[in-house]
């Protein structure tokens, strides 16, 4: 046990000067050059080497106290700057996932975007099957995927959220409700409990990828704040935020998927452990029951039969 709590140990130690004290070191040696160089002498590395070697040779280095104290606030420092850009990563994160309508003109002008989407993958598909039926070669244009590809690129369903994040996350859910009756916020909590280990290592690990991108773009914000003194600083936090957003839509993408899956997979297995007759495959009815009995209304499954049918 002793040994398995220190390498248990030794791994978060790993972590955490990854992901905050590394990143927090380099965010504390831009803030440094950035008070000595200032916006007149920006790109002056040798002004900056010559303030380094003055601080070198400062008697209070001389001894090891002195040098000892300047890493102890320096890991301070960058173990702060950790901690704050994760604390903004959480703020950005509320603010591309947000599960929200506002700001409502955003999310009509993304709506109206998607229709026009939607009117020219159906219009295409119409028109490759129509070809299709007649024996004749495709139309010029582009092909279905190309064109299913562009519609989720606004989003892969009708827009209800200003992101494309946001809706991209609330697609699964959408779905689900649309061809099943099931309502995935609903019966999440219970289908994660009897996933299998591997369904749950795949879906955490997309959940960490997506906080630690989240977290970049942190980290980009408190180095665009380094441009106040410094203007490099403005142009290394707009290439860090912008890397951030484009990781963060790729897992989330990721991650919705693998929700879905999950759901797709698994919700029969759910239903079995709570003793509902189920088929080989997920339905309308499976779906619909599920929710009855785990929102508490499982007095309505045997009298109603689940709406459209």
């Amino acid at each position: 046990m002793g040994s398995l709590l220190g390498e248990l140990g030794k791994q978060l130690a790993e972590r955490w000067m990854a992901l905050l004290v590394l990143p927090g070191a380099l965010l504390v040696a831009t803030l440094t050059a950035a008070w000595e160089l200032g916006h007149a002498h920006a790109l002056d590395a040798a002004r900056l080497g010559d303030r380094l070697d003055a601080w070198a040779a400062s008697p209070r280095l001389d001894s090891p106290g002195g040098v000892a104290l300047v890493l102890l606030a320096v890991g301070l420092a960058a173990a702060g700057a950790g901690l704050a850009a994760q604390g903004l990563g959480s703020a950005i994160e509320r603010a591309w996932l947000t599960t929200g309508t506002r700001p409502r003109r955003l999310t009509e002008a993304r709506r109206r975007r998607w229709e026009r989407a939607n009117d020219a993958y159906e219009h295409r598909r119409e028109e490759l099957a129509q070809a299709r039926a007649r024996g004749e070669a495709p139309p010029p244009g582009p092909a279905l995927g190309e064109a299913r590809a562009a519609l989720e690129a606004v989003s892969a369903e009708r827009p209800e959220r200003p992101t494309w994040m946001a809706d991209r996350l609330n697609a699964p859910a959408v779905r689900l409700d649309r061809e099943y009756d099931l309502d995935l916020g609903t019966v999440w909590p219970h289908l994660w409990l009897v996933l299998p280990e591997s369904a749950r290592l795949e879906l955490s690990a997309a959940r960490e990828t997506l906080t630690r991108s989240v977290t970049l773009a942190g980290w980009g914000l408190l180095h665009a704040a380094v441009g106040a003194l410094w203007w490099p600083g403005l142009l290394v936090g707009a290439v860090t935020v912008a890397t951030g957003w484009r990781r963060a839509r790729a897992a989330t993408a990721t991650y919705a998927q693998l929700i879905e899956a999950a759901a797709r997979l698994h919700a029969v297995r759910l239903a079995r452990h709570h003793g509902l007759p189920t088929s080989a495959r997920l339905t309308r009815t499976t779906g619909w029951q599920l929710t009855c009995l785990i929102q508490g209304q499982g007095h309505l499954i045997p009298l109603t039969d689940p709406p459209g049918r």
